[in-house]
């Protein structure tokens, strides 16, 4: 049941991206007077096809392969490399006969729908599921610095004034993604400003550490608020409203130094000491295989209501932060900083971000970041991309000279033969991580 959750996410999510990024490119066709002869969500190879049905000069359709999608754009050079009909005059329906700046929006089209979706769906997380976030100004006793964070200069009880230059209202952006790439965060610290320079391989440790533990937002004791039922905890006997104290001759004072303990302690069983209501009682308390007991924790911190307007703007940052991440994470790729197997993720590593339990928040956040990395991917300059056909388009705006129509079909071909080895790349690595990790 796993596995077909996880599938049921991968093919759902997919599904979404690729229908409203050629919806981009359909829509912007039709509104220049460009005829769209198919509309495709999945691939329909050697012309097989699950469903399909026509209206006006367009067959919409699903083919079998569930990896992208396409329009077939009446006179344009595309991966269906159909050059028969560019040996006919130009009509004036066809995207050939369109001025460079129309041709250019039409492939721009697509890449600007997933980055508005990639924003929309990160505001609607926010909006409908996060609902609130911990002001950092609330933060009075500063936060608990974790191992990996005390590792690079950070101590419990500093206070976060500023992120890369940048003061933080949430809590939450003193852990943007950014900044596990490498930049500098200034605390306060007992009425001291101090700069902490973060180094770029931080995120490296993030993911390697298996605790992924760096700052939590609070230094003061802590409440159990809730307890997963089945999990360890609840097995326990462990209620909301205890507070535990002690682990085995550990004593509890913050929630961050609970957390870190429970978290490198996979497997192990304590002795919990907890108080309840007057009372003083001690259970046996097992830590599962991922560092996890089930409960979460009261922080006694007044949280702020996301508005729509609030909203907006943090899905923004959240939307931007995420892509800047993935750009400078491409870019480690590239400089040979990080190994491209640990790196690119195919269906079935996409398949397990999306994770086996249905969970709406997450398969919203996990698609709406998909939707940016889509955006971002279809823009760089590689043939057979709209960034390929972008930077065609540019070249011939400035110049007032079109490429010929040989060298966009040898384009085309060069670029199909660079995803197609990209796609075999990432389908093998996972495959390779299945089977030999």
């Amino acid at each position: 049941m796993t596995t077909l959750i996880m599938i049921a996410q991968l093919i759902l999510g997919l599904s979404i991206l690729v229908a409203l990024h050629e919806m981009g490119h359909f829509i912007a066709a039709r509104a220049f007077g460009v005829k769209v002869e198919k509309f495709y969500i999945f691939f329909d190879f050697w012309k097989i096809k699950l469903f399909k049905f026509k209206k006006g000069d367009t067959e919409y359709g699903i083919g079998w392969f569930p990896l992208g999608g396409y329009v077939k754009i009446a006179g344009m050079i595309d991966e269906s490399l159909d050059t028969e009909k560019m040996k006919e005059p130009p009509q004036p329906w066809e995207f050939r006969s369109k001025p460079a700046w129309q041709r250019l929006i039409i492939m721009l089209a697509g890449v600007i729908v997933n980055a508005i979706l990639g924003i929309i769906l990160f505001t609607f997380v926010l909006l409908h599921y996060e609902k609130e976030y911990l002001p950092n100004e609330a933060l009075t006793e500063g936060v608990y610095a974790y191992e990996t964070a005390r590792a690079i200069g950070f101590q419990s009880g500093d206070k976060i004034v500023s992120v890369n230059g940048n003061a933080i209202e949430r809590f939450k952006d003193a852990l943007a993604p950014t900044i596990f790439m490498g930049g500098k965060v200034v605390v306060e610290r007992k009425g001291q400003q101090v700069e902490i320079a973060i180094p770029d391989t931080l995120y490296k440790t993030i993911s390697t550490n298996g605790k992924g533990l760096f700052l939590a937002p609070t230094n003061y004791s802590f409440k159990v608020d809730s307890v997963l039922p089945e999990a360890n905890a609840a097995k326990a006997g462990i209620k909301p409203n205890d507070r535990i104290i002690a682990l085995d001759s550990n004593i509890v004072t913050t929630w961050g130094q609970f957390s870190e303990l429970v978290r490198g302690s996979k497997g192990k069983t304590f002795q919990a000491t907890i108080i309840r209501n007057i009372d003083t009682l001690t259970f046996p308390l097992s830590v599962d295989t991922i560092g996890m007991i089930g409960i979460t924790a009261k922080i006694p911190y007044a949280n702020k209501s996301y508005n729509i307007i609030s909203a907006i703007h943090y899905g923004f940052k959240d939307a931007w932060d995420m892509s800047v991440a993935n750009v400078k994470g491409l870019g480690k790729v590239f400089s040979g900083k990080v190994k491209a197997t640990d790196s690119v993720q195919g269906p079935i590593g996409i398949a397990k971000i999306y994770g086996g339990v249905w969970d709406w928040q997450r398969f919203w956040f996990i698609t709406g970041l998909l939707s940016l990395i889509l955006a971002f991917m279809n823009i760089l300059p590689i043939p057979a991309l709209d960034g390929g056909h972008v930077i065609f388009l540019t070249i011939e705006a400035i110049t007032g000279k079109k490429f010929s129509d040989k060298f966009l079909e040898r384009a085309q071909i060069v670029g199909m033969v660079i995803l197609l080895a990209i796609m075999a790349f990432a389908i093998g690595n996972d495959l390779y991580k299945v089977f030999f990790k």
